[in-house]
């Protein structure tokens, strides 16, 4: 760097300034000073702007880097929120799902039991109906067997054989 390069001249000139006797004071090369002073004055903006330039940038870095921290922060925040809509969304969801599963099972056991009493109820209908039938079927052979009786006076062995197989 050139300005230090003149800070050590300067330095060097006071250094070697000759001391007025009893006093302790130097006496320097005015000329020599002066214009190494204006060397200084011509050299500092550069450095001095290069300074203010790192500092400058170096803030712009900093509230870009602030700006950025808070813009993922923002994002982070949404997210979380919008993760934590989603969980209670689908916690719902499943909830309600439950719900109409649970409804639906009550139902389809109301309809199996209905079903099952309207069968029963059937079924034992046709029980009825055979049984009925069954014991009109007999009455009927019964006269039927009364009524041979009486018209042949007489049974005969192969008629029983035959009223047999049909209780069978």
């Amino acid at each position: 760097m050139k300005i230090e390069l003149i800070l050590d001249d300067i330095q060097e000139l006071v250094e070697r300034a000759k001391t007025v006797p009893l006093s302790g004071k130097k006496v320097i090369e005015s000329e020599r000073l002066l214009e190494l002073i204006d060397e200084l004055r011509t050299n500092m903006p550069k450095e001095v702007q290069q300074a203010k330039n790192i500092a400058a940038e170096s803030n712009n870095i900093i509230e870009s880097a602030k700006q950025e921290a808070e813009r993922i922060v923002q994002q982070a925040e949404e997210r979380a929120k919008m993760m934590i809509e989603q969980n209670e969304i689908t916690r719902q969801a499943q909830q309600r799902a439950g719900e109409i599963i649970g409804k639906a099972n009550g139902e389809a056991s109301k309809i199996r039991q209905a079903a099952d009493n309207y069968i029963e109820s059937i079924m034992k209908k046709a029980d009825d109906q055979l049984s009925e039938n069954l014991a009109e079927l007999k009455k009927t052979r019964q006269q039927l067997k009364n009524y041979r009786k009486r018209s042949s006076g007489q049974s005969t062995a192969d008629e029983d054989d035959n009223a047999e197989q049909i209780q069978e």
